[in-house]
C-alpha cells in the first residue's frame, strides 16, 4: 500500500505512464529525428517497446540536440575568425588548384560541400595495415622539432599505447609542444593514470567533450571518430586506425586486422591542421600552433580534404558520398567495414550499376558488433540483387575506410558507410587525384579482392528464414546504432 491505494493500481498507473512517456517520444521523433529511416525505427521502437526504448532515446535518440548544434557552430565561427586573423589561409592561396582535372571536374559539388580548398603540389604514401601505419608514424614523431597535433578516436592503455605515450613523453621533455586529443567516448576505458602521466611529463591534454546544455552532457551521439596527426606541420597522417594492440592484428579472434592509413606531405597538412584546430578549440577555446613548411613538395598530386560532423550546415559526409558515387564512369570500389546506406546513397548504388560501372563492395566476414554486422548483411545481399559484386575478406577483420573512383580519385579516411558516420559523427576524408597513387590503391584492393570470397546470388537463398528475421530487425534499428 502507499498513499491507500494497493500496489496494482499503482502498477497499472506507471505501466500507463511508460506507454504514455513512450507515444509523446514517438511523436517527437517523427518531428526532430532527421531521417524517415531513423524517425521510423525510434517511433515503433517507442509505441511498441517503451520500457526498452524511452531511457535510451532520451540518451541518444535526439539526433539533432539543438543547443549543442548551436554551441559548436557559435565556436567554429570563432575558431576561423582567429584562424583568418593569423593571416593562415592567404600562404597556400598559390596552390589552390582549379577544378581542371576530368575526375574532379565531375565532383563538382566538392568546392562548395568542403570547407576546405582543393590543393597542390601535395605527396601521399599509403600506408597499408598496423605495422607500416605505426611504423611511418612514430618515426616522424621521434624528429619531431617544434608541435605535435595528436587525435584519435580510440586509446588503449596497451603495449601500443604505451609507446605513443612514451614517445610523446620524450618529444615534449626534449621541449615539443605536444597537443594530444582523444574522445570520451571512444576513449572511456583509457585509465587517469595514462592521461595524468602525459600531463606531468608536459603534454598537453584534452578529451574531445559533449557540451550544450547541462542535458546534453549525457548525449553520447556525438563522437569525433577522426584520426589526426600533424609532425611540425610538415607530415600529417589520417585513416582508420586507432592506438591500441588490436590495430597491429595482435587479439584474436579479429586478427589479422586489415586497415588502411595514409601519410601527407604539401599544403593540405595545413588543412589538416585546420580540422584538428577546430576540434581543439572547442574543447579549449584556445588554438594550438599552426606551421606551415618554408617549401612544399615539387609533386602535382591535388588533395582535398573533406571534414564532416553534425554541426555541418549540409550533411557532409553522405553528401560525399553520393558525390563520389554519382561521378563514376567505370569503376567504383568501396570498402567499409559497416555497410548501413542511407537511401540516397543505395540509389546511387543502383544507378551507377545501371551506367555500367564496376561497382564492387569489399565487407569484413567477422563481425566485431553482431547487430550491425546482421543488418549490414542484408544491406549486402540487397546490393548483390542490385548488380553490385560483394565481396567478404576472409583472413581478419576489415576495418579500411577507401573508395576507388576510375582511374584518378580516391577517397580515404575515418568515414564508415553507416548512419553514425554519415549523420553524428565527426570524419574526416582525404580526397586524392593522381593516377599513380590510384594505381597503388587499385593494386591494394585487387589484393583484398584475392583474399575474400564473392558473394552470388546462391547466399541470398541460403539464408534461412530466422537468420533473415534477424537481419530484417537489426536493419529496423540499424539507423538508431
Amino acid at each position: 500500500m502507499f498513499s491507500g491505494l494497493p500496489y496494482e493500481y499503482l502498477l497499472g498507473w506507471l505501466i500507463a505512464l511508460i506507454h504514455g512517456l513512450g507515444t509523446i517520444a514517438a511523436v517527437h521523433a517523427v518531428l526532430t529525428v532527421r531521417t524517415a529511416q531513423g524517425a521510423i525505427a525510434w517511433a515503433l521502437s517507442l509505441f511498441f517497446m517503451p520500457y526498452l526504448t524511452l531511457l535510451p532515446y532520451l540518451v541518444f535518440g535526439r539526433s539533432r540536440f539543438d543547443a549543442y548544434i548551436a554551441a559548436r557552430r557559435d565556436i567554429d565561427r570563432q575558431m576561423h575568425s582567429a584562424v583568418a586573423d593569423l593571416d593562415w589561409r592567404p600562404w597556400v592561396e598559390a596552390t589552390v588548384q582549379p577544378g581542371d582535372a576530368p575526375a574532379y571536374d565531375r565532383l563538382a559539388a566538392l568546392p562548395r560541400l568542403g570547407r576546405l580548398p582543393c590543393l597542390g603540389q601535395n605527396r601521399v604514401q599509403l600506408l597499408i595495415d598496423g605495422e607500416a601505419t605505426f611504423a611511418a608514424l612514430f618515426e616522424a614523431l621521434e624528429q619531431a622539432r617544434e608541435v605535435i597535433l595528436i587525435q584519435f578516436f580510440i586509446v588503449h592503455d596497451d603495449a601500443l599505447g604505451r609507446r605513443l605515450q612514451a614517445l610523446l613523453l620524450a618529444r615534449a621533455a626534449a621541449g615539443v609542444q605536444v597537443f594530444f586529443l582523444y574522445d570520451g567516448i571512444g576513449s572511456h576505458a583509457l585509465p587517469r593514470a595514462y592521461l595524468q602521466r602525459l600531463r606531468e611529463g608536459g603534454v598537453e591534454v584534452h578529451a574531445f567533450p559533449t557540451r550544450g546544455g547541462w542535458f546534453n552532457r549525457f548525449q553520447l551521439n556525438f563522437r569525433n571518430h577522426r584520426k589526426v596527426v600533424v609532425v611540425d606541420g610538415e607530415v600529417g597522417f589520417l585513416g582508420g586506425l586507432n592506438v591500441g594492440d588490436e590495430y597491429l592484428g595482435l587479439k584474436p579472434p579479429l586478427a589479422p586486422w586489415r586497415d588502411t592509413h595514409v601519410a601527407v606531405h604539401g599544403p593540405v597538412v595545413a588543412a589538416l591542421q585546420e580540422s584538428f584546430a577546430e576540434d581543439w578549440y572547442w574543447a579549449t577555446r584556445t588554438l594550438p600552433p599552426l606551421l606551415l613548411p618554408s617549401v612544399y613538395p615539387e609533386e602535382s598530386m591535388r588533395c582535398q580534404l573533406i571534414a564532416s560532423g553534425p554541426a555541418d550546415a549540409q550533411e557532409t559526409c553522405s553528401l560525399l558520398f553520393v558525390e563520389a558515387i554519382n561521378s563514376a564512369r567505370e569503376r567504383l570500389w568501396l570498402t567499409s567495414p559497416y555497410f548501413i546506406p542511407d537511401e540516397a546513397l543505395f540509389s546511387a548504388l543502383r544507378l551507377a550499376v545501371l551506367r555500367g560501372v564496376d561497382v564492387r563492395l569489399l565487407l569484413p566476414s567477422r563481425p566485431d558488433h553482431k547487430v550491425v554486422y546482421a543488418a549490414s548483411s542484408l544491406y549486402a545481399l540487397e546490393a548483390l540483387r542490385a548488380g553490385v559484386r560483394v565481396f567478404r575478406y576472409r583472413p581478419g577483420f576489415l576495418h579500411q575506410k577507401v573508395v576507388l573512383i576510375d582511374d584518378e580519385a580516391c577517397l580515404i579516411g575515418s568515414a564508415n558507410l553507416d548512419n553514425r558516420s554519415l549523420r553524428l559523427n565527426f570524419e574526416v576524408s582525404l580526397l586524392t587525384v593522381d593516377r599513380v597513387f590510384a594505381g597503388e590503391v587499385a593494386q591494394m584492393l585487387e589484393r583484398d579482392f584475392s583474399h575474400s570470397r564473392e558473394l552470388v546470388g546462391a547466399d541470398r537463398k541460403q539464408a534461412h528464414r530466422l537468420q533473415q528475421l534477424g537481419m530484417r530487425v537489426a536493419r529496423l534499428i540499424s539507423p538508431i546504432l
